[in-house]
């Protein structure tokens, strides 16, 4: 009779064979940049060339949508077992960012998988082509062990605009609710705690840009004669930042920050430790909120960013007062945050406390979404995973950055389960995008212990 320790043996033995590896470079090799309107067939082609026949071997039910605002299309495969056993819905991105040809380490080519040391670099290896491929290998595992059943439903959406803020996801998944329907959602994005703690996370923070213009005159004027008698707009914005946020990274604005964190997170939080490694920037002393603990302030509260600011020639200073300076803010928000008013409530404070020449503006929003910290589903993967790696897993009540999960969580209204295979220092979106090949093995025994265990969940009544 097939165990548990069947399926984690034939996936362990999957990777220490080289298959694994081999599939992930195959997939890598698709140039899928979602940003580069020249790679629209690339983009098709990995899902067409590459993961439809994936899922035909698993004996999915393939098809492909098109883009309603004509970006890179969609795959939905479907595997139905049985109608009274559960059904879980499963989430990955083809896309990747810019390849970024030539600045990689040593020369690599960022089109194929290089394996140095415990590294295996290659653009989407971290995100999100190896994670998603060891979910299809965990699950081809599982099927393998139970002698060709999975014990249980499954469905993936698989999109290629990840990388452009997933665009018409939300219309795609809405059009298509039924085909979508399950009882769960588990996925794999971003990165881990740390590349040593198996990690659920249930949801992420949600983002607003807030960009502060202050245009006082067209072009500069001499500082000799004029400084003294114009306003400066530098000056001015760098004093209405310093209203909104202090030196410390301390947000003074009540309507930026979120309610009181509940018992129940920090229950949560309270064994989460954010330790980088050599390779990471050290955490900076006494930064942020007061009382917090730094996993509290990552993923438990908001913060106010300055990720870009302007005025003048910075790499030519002239002696000059300038006539415009620009900024643009962040505000990174966790469930609760009244994120709607943020745009008018900073405008209104700005100008109504000295400020009227700000001009105050918003893009680029994205949702905050998160499971309920109650749910059964919580328990029930945190179990499956210490069983399978004797290890506690860090559960966090969202990831730090941003994902479609709103997509899934409010639109379709499932328990949303993420269980990420990277790591803080992998390098995603950067040069040297990497995965360790000890936490990818983990990672592929970690989904064949969950999706064997999802096998042996209660029929449905």
């Amino acid at each position: 009779m097939a165990t548990r320790a069947d399926a984690i043996a034939k996936v362990r033995e999957h990777f220490q064979s080289g298959q694994f590896l081999k599939e992930l470079d195959r997939r890598v090799g698709y140039q899928t940049e979602s940003l580069n309107a020249d790679k629209a067939d690339a983009l098709r082609a990995y899902l067409v060339e590459n993961l439809q026949p994936a899922f035909a071997e698993l004996d999915f039910k393939t098809h492909l949508i098109e883009s309603p605002t004509g970006r890179g299309p969609y795959l939905i495969a479907d595997y139905q077992e049985d109608a009274s056993r559960p059904t879980v819905l499963t989430y990955g991105h083809g896309d990747v960012v810019d390849g970024m040809v030539g600045e990689w380490r040593d020369g690599l080519n960022p089109w194929q998988t290089t394996v140095k040391g415990e590294r295996v670099y290659g653009r989407g290896t971290a995100d999100n082509k190896g994670q998603h491929s060891i979910n299809m290998a965990a699950l081809r595992a599982v099927k393998q062990a139970r002698g060709g059943k999975l014990g249980f439903n499954a469905k993936f959406i698989i999109e290629t605009g990840e990388e452009i803020g997933s665009p018409d996801l939300r219309e795609v998944c809405e059009a298509h609710r039924e085909e979508l329907k399950a009882d769960l959602f588990i996925a794999s994005d971003g990165p881990r705690l740390s590349a040593e703690r198996p990690t659920i996370f249930l949801g992420c923070r949600g983002g607003n840009r807030i960009h502060l213009d202050v245009n006082l005159r067209e072009g500069g004027n001499h500082s000799g004669n004029w400084g003294g008698v114009l306003a400066n707009p530098a000056t001015i914005l760098a004093s209405a930042i310093a209203s909104l946020v202090d030196g410390k990274g301390r947000m003074k604005l009540e309507i930026l920050k979120p309610p009181p964190i509940s018992n129940r997170v920090r229950a949560a939080l309270a064994d989460v430790e954010v330790k980088p490694t050599a390779d990471e920037p050290a955490l900076a002393e006494d930064w942020g909120e007061e009382g917090l603990t730094a996993a509290e302030r990552l993923y438990a509260w908001n913060t106010l960013e300055v990720l870009a600011m302007s005025s003048g020639n910075i790499e030519k200073p002239a002696n000059a007062i300038p006539g415009k300076a620009n900024a643009v803010l962040q505000l990174r928000f966790v469930v609760g945050t009244r994120h709607l008013e943020v745009i008018d409530a900073v405008r209104d404070y700005l100008h109504n406390n000295g400020f009227p020449m700000v001009e105050v503006s918003g893009t680029q929003r994205f949702a905050a979404s998160r499971t309920d910290m109650d749910s059964p589903w919580i328990d029930w993967a945190a179990n499956s995973i210490r069983a399978t790696t004797g290890k506690a897993p860090a559960v966090l009540p969202n990831f730090g950055g941003s994902l479609p999960n709103d997509v899934f969580s409010e639109g379709l209204g499932l328990p949303t389960i993420w269980v990420p295979h990277s790591y803080p220092g992998c390098s995603q979106h950067a040069p040297d995008e990497h995965i360790l090949l000890p936490v990818t093995e983990e990672a592929l025994t970690i989904m064949a212990g969950l999706f064997w265990d999802l096998g042996e969940a209660p029929r449905k009544s």
